[in-house]
C-alpha cells in the first residue's frame, strides 16, 4: 500500500493502477516510484491487525468465547484501524473532492457498513485482505521493475579521465568531447566513445541482451553499459553523459512505462463506468427488495449489498493489466528489444505485414570478399596484387579487398605510378608489372578480353588484369547476417508477408531475396520510393512493421504501423522515429518482438476474462444471499492474486 506525501504525489498515486506501474526518475535516473520494501517490516501494522483478527476467532469458534459489546467493538476497531487506516485516508481525501466511485471508498463504505450492522469481524477481514492483496501487488510490481532498475543502476556514478597527465575521478556529466577516459578491467564504460587501446573485450548484456563477450579493436565505437573484459582500457569520448546510446536507451524505457496500450485506456475507461453502476446496483439490492418481498429486513439486504460492493472491486483489472504490459516490456528489454510503449505490444500482434531493408538490417552492412577466381596465377598472389593497388585508394570495395588480404601481405611489393580512373578502378605498376584492377568497364577500355560469364555475376566484382591479360576477378558482397534466413522461415510460419526494400540494383537484390526466401523485393530505390512501397501496402489494409537502420529510412519507420529501428549500427534519426528498438542488431528478434506482443496480450486477456467471470459469480451468490463478505473478500482478494501471478509469469518466460 502507498503512503500519500502530500496532495498533489497523492493525486497521482491514488490514480488506479497509476501506484503500480509509474516510475518517476530524476536526473541521475534513480527511482522514486512505488517503495521498493514490501517486506514485513513495513507492515507491521497489518500483522499485529491479522493477529487481533485470529485470536479473536479462535476464542470464538475454538473456545466458544464471545467478547461482550463494547469489547469486541473495540477490540475488532482497533485491529481495523491498523489493516486499513491508509485505505481510509486515501478515501477521505478522495470524497472532499467528489471522487466516490473508487476502490478506496468502495472498500471503506463496505467494511463501515459491515461495523454499523455488527459483522465486525468481518468488516476487519475485508479490510485485511484487501491490504494483503495490496501488499502482494506492490510486492510483484517491484518484482516487474527489477528489469528496467537494473538498467538504471548500470550507469556508472564516477569516471577516470586523462587530465594533465594524472588520472582524475570526476562525475561522468563533468567529462567533455575529445577527453579520454580510463577504464580497469571489471568497471563499466561511463561514456560513448573510440577505442585508443590496441583491443579490448566487452560485456554488453547490458545493451543488447546477449552474454556473448565482444571483442573491440583500436578505432572502434565503445558504448556506455558495457563491461571491460580485460586489461585497461583508454576511450576517447565522443558523446556527452546526456547524448551516450546508454542514456537514450534509459530514457526510451522510463517513457515507455507511461504510453498505454488501447486495452489499458479501454480498462481505466471501463473502470470509471463500472464503478458508479456497481454503486447503483449494491443500492438497488438494499431497497429494491422493500417493494417486492414481504418481510423486508433491511440488515439482511444491507448485508447483501455490502457482499456486492466488496467483490465488484475492480483491483484485479486496474493493477493486474498494466503489470502485466510492465512485464511484457521488461522481458523485451532483458533481450535487447526497446519497446517505447505498451502500446506498440499491441500493434505487434496485429502485424501482417514486415517490411525490411536490405543494408545493415538483413546484411551486415559491411563489404567482404565473397569469392576469388584465378586463371595461370595463384589466388593467393592474385588476391596479393589486388590488395597492393587497391591500398592506394580509400573506397570501400577496395578497402574490403585489402582487409581480406592483410596490410602485412603486401609490404614486399614495389607499388607505383598508380593512376585511378574514375568510375573504372586503377591502373599502377607493381615489381614492374602494369597491373589493372577495377569494374568490367576497366577491361573494355584497355581493350582486355574476359571471360563472357563475367557479365551476368550479379554482385561488385574487381577485374584484375596483369600486362593487358585478364588473371582473375574477386567478388564483393555484403554478408548475410546468420540469422536472416531462420528470421524469414519463422515469420512465414507465423502467417506474415516479407518484403525487402532497397536501394541496392535490383539484380542483387533479387540475389539476396532468393537466398533469404523472401515474398517480394524490390531495388533501385529512393528514399521516396520506399514510403511509395509502404503506402501502396498500406491502402491494401495491411499492418505493417518496417524494419531499417539509415537515416534514409526514417520516413518509412514514422509511416509504418509499427517502425523498428536496428539500434546498434542505425542512425540516430531511425531510432528516434522508431518505436521499437533492436539492440544487437539481428533480424531474430523481430520475431521474438512478435511473439512479446502476443505473449502479453495473451496474459492481459486471461485476466480480464478471469476477473469478470470469477467477480459476476460472485455478484450473484451475494445478490442472492447465498455468498457472504467472508466469501466475497477472499474471492476478490484470491482473483486479484491469481490475475497478479499470472501477469508476473511473463517475466519467466525464456523465448
Amino acid at each position: 500500500m502507498e503512503t500519500a506525501k502530500n496532495p498533489e504525489e497523492e493525486i497521482k498515486s491514488e490514480k488506479l493502477g497509476n501506484q503500480s506501474t509509474e516510475i518517476h526518475s530524476d536526473d541521475d535516473g534513480h527511482d522514486h516510484g512505488a517503495k521498493d520494501d514490501a517486506g514485513w517490516k513495513s507492515h507491521w501494522q497489518l500483522l499485529l491487525a491479522i493477529v487481533i483478527l485470529f485470536a479473536m476467532l479462535m476464542l470464538e469458534f475454538g473456545f466458544k468465547y464471545v467478547a461482550a459489546f463494547p469489547v469486541n467493538l473495540i477490540i475488532f476497531g482497533i485491529a481495523y484501524l491498523l489493516a486499513g487506516y491508509n485505505v481510509i485516508y486515501l478515501a477521505w481525501r478522495k470524497a472532499i473532492r467528489f471522487d466516490f466511485f473508487n476502490e478506496f471508498f468502495l472498500m471503506s463504505v463496505a467494511t463501515i457498513g459491515a461495523f454499523a450492522i455488527g459483522s465486525y469481524s468481518e468488516g476487519v477481514a475485508v479490510m485485511a485482505f484487501y491490504s494483503i492483496g495490496e501488499w502482494f501487488q506492490d510486492a510483484a510490481v517491484n518484482r516487474a521493475k527489477r528489469s528496467i532498475k537494473a538498467l538504471l543502476d548500470i550507469r556508472p556514478d564516477k569516471v577516470s579521465v586523462m587530465r594533465d597527465r594524472t588520472t582524475q575521478i570526476v562525475n561522468p556529466k563533468e567529462v567533455k568531447l575529445g577527453e579520454v577516459i580510463q577504464v580497469k578491467s571489471g568497471e563499466k564504460v561511463a561514456l560513448d566513445g573510440e577505442l585508443l587501446s590496441e583491443k579490448a573485450s566487452f560485456n554488453t548484456a547490458a545493451l543488447t541482451g546477449e552474454s556473448k563477450p565482444d571483442s573491440k579493436a583500436k578505432g572502434e565505437t565503445v558504448y556506455a553499459g558495457m563491461i571491460n573484459l580485460n586489461t585497461v582500457s583508454e576511450i576517447k569520448v565522443t558523446s556527452l553523459f546526456t547524448d551516450s546510446k546508454l542514456s537514450k536507451i534509459l530514457e526510451m524505457v522510463q517513457d515507455a512505462t507511461a504510453r498505454k496500450s488501447q486495452t489499458q485506456l479501454f480498462i481505466s475507461r471501463f473502470a470509471k463506468i463500472y464503478t458508479p453502476i456497481v454503486f447503483a446496483l449494491a443500492l438497488a439490492v438494499c431497497f429494491v427488495p422493500y417493494f417486492v418481498t414481504d418481510p423486508y429486513i433491511f440488515n439482511v439486504w444491507f448485508y447483501r449489498a455490502l457482499v456486492f460492493l466488496v467483490i465488484s472491486c475492480p483491483c484485479a483489472l486496474v493493477v493486474s493489466i498494466p503489470l502485466g504490459y510492465f512485464g511484457g516490456i521488461g522481458l523485451a528489454s532483458r533481450n535487447g528489444i526497446l519497446f517505447k510503449g505498451s502500446n506498440f505490444l499491441d500493434v505487434m500482434t496485429g502485424i501482417d505485414v514486415v517490411v525490411m531493408d536490405k543494408t545493415g538490417t538483413l546484411t551486415e552492412g559491411v563489404f567482404a570478399v565473397q569469392e576469388i577466381v584465378a586463371k595461370d596465377i595463384e589466388q593467393s598472389y592474385l588476391l596479393k596484387l589486388a590488395a597492393a593497388i587497391e591500398s592506394q585508394s580509400t573506397h570501400p570495395i577496395g578497402l574490403a579487398v585489402v582487409a581480406h588480404a592483410g596490410k602485412e601481405t603486401i609490404k614486399d611489393l614495389t607499388i607505383s605510378e598508380v593512376e585511378e580512373i574514375s568510375g573504372h578502378g586503377l591502373k599502377g605498376t607493381i615489381d614492374g608489372k602494369e597491373v589493372l584492377a577495377g569494374n568490367i568497364k576497366l577491361m573494355k577500355k584497355f581493350n582486355i578480353d574476359y571471360p563472357a560469364e563475367i557479365d551476368s555475376i550479379v554482385y561488385t566484382i574487381v577485374v584484375v588484369a596483369v600486362d593487358k591479360k585478364y588473371k582473375g576477378h574477386i567478388t564483393i558482397a555484403d554478408k548475410i547476417k546468420e540469422d536472416a534466413v531462420q528470421t524469414i522461415k519463422e515469420l512465414h510460419a507465423l502467417n506474415i508477408k516479407t518484403v525487402m526494400l532497397s536501394g541496392d540494383k535490383q539484380s542483387v537484390v533479387d540475389e539476396v531475396a532468393k537466398k533469404l526466401g523472401i515474398d517480394n523485393a524490390f531495388g533501385d530505390l529512393l528514399p521516396e520510393g520506399k514510403v511509395e512501397k509502404v503506402q501502396a501496402l498500406k491502402n491494401e489494409g495491411r499492418h505493417i512493421a518496417f524494419v531499417g537502420d539509415g537515416i534514409n529510412d526514417a520516413p518509412v519507420v514514422a509511416l509504418a504501423d509499427a517502425g523498428i529501428a536496428m539500434g546498434g549500427l542505425g542512425s540516430d534519426a531511425t531510432i528516434e522515429t522508431a518505436d521499437i528498438v533492436i539492440q544487437n542488431d539481428q533480424p531474430s528478434k523481430i520475431v521474438m518482438a512478435i511473439k512479446i506482443g502476443k505473449l502479453t496480450k495473451q496474459i492481459v486477456w486471461q485476466n480480464i476474462i478471469l476477473a469478470m467471470v470469477v467477480k459476476l459469480f460472485v455478484l450473484v451468490l451475494g445478490a442472492g444471499g447465498i455468498a457472504t463478505l467472508w466469501e466475497a473478500v477472499i474471492a476478490d482478494v484470491g482473483v486479484a492474486l491469481l490475475a497478479i501471478l499470472n501477469a508476473v509469469r511473463i517475466q519467466k518466460i525464456k523465448l
